[in-house]
């Protein structure tokens, strides 16, 4: 049966039984612009930011929706988030560049990350960046000495970590108090963070800031944290930290196969913003301005990776292996994390699943496998395979491994087909050599 439900909400099937997304058929577009090849449904994007936008706005008005860039950005992108009134979550100068390079608005630019270098603090200022989160004691001394050469006062968040178990994948857990990111509570970090700013000359402290990881199926979590996070804050407001804003980050799900069920974004929404001011109540505060960061639950449903099958392998009694011409290169989540997918045959769609194969990569590893043990029509050379799902961390994550290009991006809605990045070719990957 065709998993519809994690294909993107314009899918259809043509009368040749081949695969259409945006009212684009997926062969034609293998063929036009070669494989593997990333389609991104313009029609979806939209969609889930007004979705983001409107499910928190209708419960908490205070509500600012940023975008996650670390799940993928580039700038035909960046400019419709800025377009659908949305902010971005940079983690890097390049992220950052990118912003800047469609004159996104700096106000609504947040900037994250647990090792920030001077180079880029100096070009956040610059550019008079919205806000800039705090994630060690190290970069509040840099910042605020920065900041005092720039003669600004740079607003700030600062990183707490609630110990709250989201119960996703160990390399994806941020918000347990053994994690690389933002200082504790537990421990008493957080407590001394929050003093060394209010102290600061440079610094203005108008917010905390947490994030639990990703993929996030559970809503308990969020409370738990929103209600660990608020009274931990309210301890401070003697001291002269008038909360202005709160972020519960991201880390919203997604359905990555058919069997998944994640919330919605309005259980989400009703979940976060019902404890932020149930918890405001109880405590006497005013409750704060909201920030949401959602990445993958935005682009992660728009995106369909394209590849054409070359090489079958079958072992009696053991696997069959259909090798594409993509991989760990282009999507590197099933070997880090062991992300599963679904996968359909996109030429095929009339014809019933009968055999039973695993999708493997062209990369030197034998840990390159996209799909394992899946039941699809009869496969073989030179068929096209499409892959749902795919819109958040694999191009964000793809590498040059083995010298093989990474990827075109192409953005479909309504019938037209628009190239926003091609193919790396050979001289690309060698434009930073010296020889």
């Amino acid at each position: 049966m065709f998993p519809e439900k994690v294909f993107p909400e314009t899918t259809e099937i043509n009368s040749q039984g081949h695969l259409v997304v945006g009212g684009c058929d997926m062969l034609e577009l293998a063929s036009r612009f070669g494989t593997p090849l990333y389609i991104f449904d313009e029609e979806v994007l939209r969609s889930r930011c007004r979705q983001f936008t409107q499910e928190f706005h209708v419960r908490h008005s205070q509500t600012t929706v940023v975008y996650a860039c670390k799940a993928y950005v580039n700038p035909a992108l960046a400019r419709i988030f800025m377009e659908e009134g949305l902010g971005l979550d940079v983690v890097s100068g390049g992220e950052m560049a990118i912003a800047r390079a469609v004159n996104f608005p700096p106000q609504v630019v947040y900037f994250h990350g647990n090792n920030k270098g001077p180079e880029e603090l100096r070009d956040a200022l610059a550019w008079n960046i919205g806000r800039i989160v705090a994630d060690s004691f190290h970069e509040l001394e840099l910042l605020d000495r920065l900041a005092g050469e720039a003669r600004k006062v740079q607003e700030i968040l600062i990183r707490v970590s609630p110990g709250v178990d989201p119960h996703t994948h160990v390399h994806t857990t941020t918000g347990v108090l053994d994690s690389k990111f933002g200082f504790s509570i537990q421990t008493g970090q957080a407590e001394e963070a929050i003093r060394i700013a209010l102290r600061s000359p440079n610094l203005r402290l108008v917010g905390l800031h947490f994030h639990l990881g990703s993929p996030i199926f559970e809503l308990e979590p969020y409370k738990v944290a929103m209600e660990v996070v608020l009274s931990f804050a309210s301890r401070f407001r003697e001291e002269g930290l008038m909360l202005q804003e709160i972020s519960p980050g991201g880390g919203f799900a997604i359905a990555y196969t058919r069997d998944q069920e994640p919330p919605s974004i309005g259980d989400y929404a009703e979940t976060i913003v019902s404890t932020m001011q149930t918890t405001c109540r109880a405590l006497g505060m005013e409750a704060p301005r909201l920030v949401v960061e959602p990445g993958r639950a935005i682009v992660g449903p728009a995106g369909v990776a394209l590849y054409r099958v070359g090489a079958v392998k079958d072992i009696p009694g053991v696997r069959k292996y259909i090798s594409v011409d993509g991989g760990m290169g282009d999507n590197i989540r099933p070997a880090l994390y062991g992300a599963v997918y679904e996968a359909v045959v996109a030429g095929k769609m009339d014809m019933e699943p009968s055999e039973k194969v695993t999708i493997a990569g062209k990369f030197c590893e034998s840990g390159d496998v996209l799909v394992r043990d899946i039941t699809l029509p009869p496969v073989q050379a030179g068929d096209v395979i499409a892959i749902p799902a795919a819109g958040a961390y694999c191009l964000s994550m793809a590498s040059v491994y083995n010298l093989n290009p990474r990827p075109p991006i192409v953005l479909v809605k309504g019938g037209k087909a628009r190239l926003i990045r091609r193919r790396e070719s050979y001289q690309d990957m060698m434009a930073c050599d010296i020889v």
